[in-house]
């Protein structure tokens, strides 16, 4: 894809890359939500999830696993969640697909429960 647009994940410094793989690599968020947050992100420009092949899927599993690893050992979070904003109305803002890894830890919400449905605060208390 060219150049000619301005995408902020496209041609990143080396110096802000944690892991690499053949097709993804990974780095912290620029702006974390908590201490680790990590980005993964396809080196090929793709904005939607369901845009990646199967050969990158089966990469971006094992890029989770290796990144969730590291993170536990360097910050011994208590929980994760695992996040992709696929399209505006899902809150996607960077057009170039990027999956979120954020540690959680005991005592940072004081409810945790109903985790990613927080994005919908009045649908997040479920029975």
């Amino acid at each position: 894809m060219s150049q000619a647009f301005s995408c902020p994940f496209c041609g990143l410094a080396s110096e802000r890359i944690v892991h690499r793989t053949e097709h993804f690599y990974a780095i912290r968020d620029a702006f974390p939500v908590a201490q680790g947050h990590t980005l993964l992100i396809p080196r090929r420009h793709v904005i939607s999830l369901f845009d990646v092949t199967v050969v990158e899927w089966v990469e971006l599993g094992q890029l989770l696993v290796e990144a969730r690893a590291a993170l536990r050992s360097e910050f011994r979070p208590d929980g994760f969640n695992i996040g992709v904003n696929d399209g505006a109305a899902a809150g996607q803002t960077v057009r170039h697909l990027h999956v979120h890894l954020i540690p959680r830890y005991c005592g940072d919400r004081p409810d945790p429960r109903g985790g990613v449905r927080w994005i919908l605060p009045e649908k997040a208390n479920w029975p």
